[in-house]
């Protein structure tokens, strides 16, 4: 497999033919539903075999395969230093490692929830659904999510009940503090009995903006829920967000050494550097992502780090003004639909685009399949535990090709 981007005056039938590919199956895994493409979008095209194209070097083939330049010439031992159009180059296989997948997923009640988890879980091993939330009682909300578990259960995929501090007006840590403080032991026997009287295999803490004061109490309760449901046969994990060193005021609350040591998997929120309410930019710069992984990794081991990538990107009026979230395939489409030049920002590897609607000039950072196989190579390269998404419901579809492609999943 190979990502190709977009030059000026390609269409479907011309990438089609150099590469000799259908054009459906083109259609089918980029989420197109018609002909039309811009400059600068990414294009996965499934095969490994790379047909040379004018202009091409062993390095361009390389970057587009996501492989090194050595292990390219390895796999093609008799093709020397000059390569010739039409020549076919063997793409090598991507390194084993196997991962586990988080995918969150909105719970609606409907059949929709079951037919999204029939579709996504042979590249799920776990389903966070959101949500479920944490009063100041220390109980839990109620949430229509039989049928989706026993969807996931069906599928091969384990389930995981999402338990969030997430309110109407946003995240609150005082709820958090609050029960951390007076009710903790009442949460945890709560939240072992939801998971087994509702048949999940584990739980998923999603708990917000939790202030330093209760750094310490965060890491005791996740430890005293991991001591109650390991004996049940039960998961706990955590998500959280992402730190690139220790002292940084607003994540004091979020001990990734103690949290490390207490669950099974830590999900990284690598993601939002800029969001709704920022200027625009990138949602997850590289060097961000990486810088983050770095310093989990001085906390706790690599296996139980699942790094999550954002499934949308952020539209935003040039001018100023808060932004908007949107799908990665709204984000494709609004490009194709405006003829928008699709831009690649190599420093934070990143796409980007302009366009104008009613006279307003706007702005898209997004993640596409380009961007998101840099992440993919980083879980391979760094050994992680594996990879999770916010949230599968958004639909991307080139995302278990990429999965496929670059893991092993569990």
């Amino acid at each position: 497999m190979f990502v190709y981007t977009v030059k000026s005056g390609d269409s479907l039938f011309q990438i089609s033919q150099k590469y000799q590919v259908s054009i459906d199956e083109l259609m089918l895994i980029n989420g197109l539903t018609g002909p039309d493409l811009v400059p600068g979008q990414s294009i996965i095209v499934h095969r490994n075999i790379y047909i040379v194209q004018p202009g091409d070097t062993w390095e361009s083939i390389a970057q587009m395969a996501y492989v090194s330049v050595h292990a390219l010439r390895q796999q093609n031992p008799t093709v020397g230093d000059i390569l010739y159009i039409g020549m076919q180059i063997i793409i090598p296989e991507q390194p084993a490692h196997v991962a586990a997948t988080l995918s969150y997923l909105y719970i609606t009640g409907t059949e929709r929830d079951a037919r999204v988890i029939r579709d996504f879980a042979p590249y799920t091993t776990y389903y966070g659904f959101f949500e479920y939330h944490l009063t100041p009682e220390g109980n839990v909300s109620s949430l229509n999510d039989l049928r989706a578990i026993e969807a996931a259960w069906n599928s091969g995929s384990t389930p995981l009940a999402t338990i969030t501090n997430l309110t109407e007006t946003g995240f609150n840590p005082d709820i958090v503090s609050k029960v951390l403080r007076e009710r903790r032991g009442l949460l945890v026997e709560e939240i072992a009995r939801l998971v087994m009287e509702r048949g999940y295999g584990g739980v998923n803490i999603d708990f917000e903006q939790i202030v330093a004061e209760d750094r310490d109490l965060f890491t005791i309760f996740l430890r005293e829920l991991r001591e109650r449901l390991v004996p049940l046969g039960r998961l706990v994990t955590v998500a959280v967000p992402p730190k690139t060193e220790e002292d940084i005021s607003w994540l004091r609350g979020f001990d990734y050494g103690g949290i490390g040591a207490s669950v099974d998997y830590m999900f990284i929120m690598a993601y939002d550097w800029h969001y709704f309410g920022s200027e625009p930019g990138p949602v997850a710069p590289i060097e961000n992502v990486k810088e983050t992984i770095d310093y989990a990794l001085t906390k706790t081991r690599a296996e139980k780090i699942l790094l999550g990538v954002a499934l949308y990107g952020y539209d935003w009026p040039v001018d100023g003004g808060e932004g908007k979230a949107i799908s990665l395939l709204a984000a494709q489409n609004i490009a194709i639909r405006n003829g928008a030049v699709i831009q690649f920002d190599e420093e934070s590897k990143t796409p980007y685009f302009y366009y104008v609607d009613h006279g307003t000039r706007r702005v898209v950072w997004f993640e596409d399949s380009k961007s998101l196989s840099f992440k993919m190579k980083l879980v391979q390269q760094y050994r992680l535990g594996g990879i999770g998404g916010w949230q599968i419901g958004l639909n991307f579809p080139q995302g278990p090709w990429l999965l496929t492609h670059f893991l092993n999943v569990e």
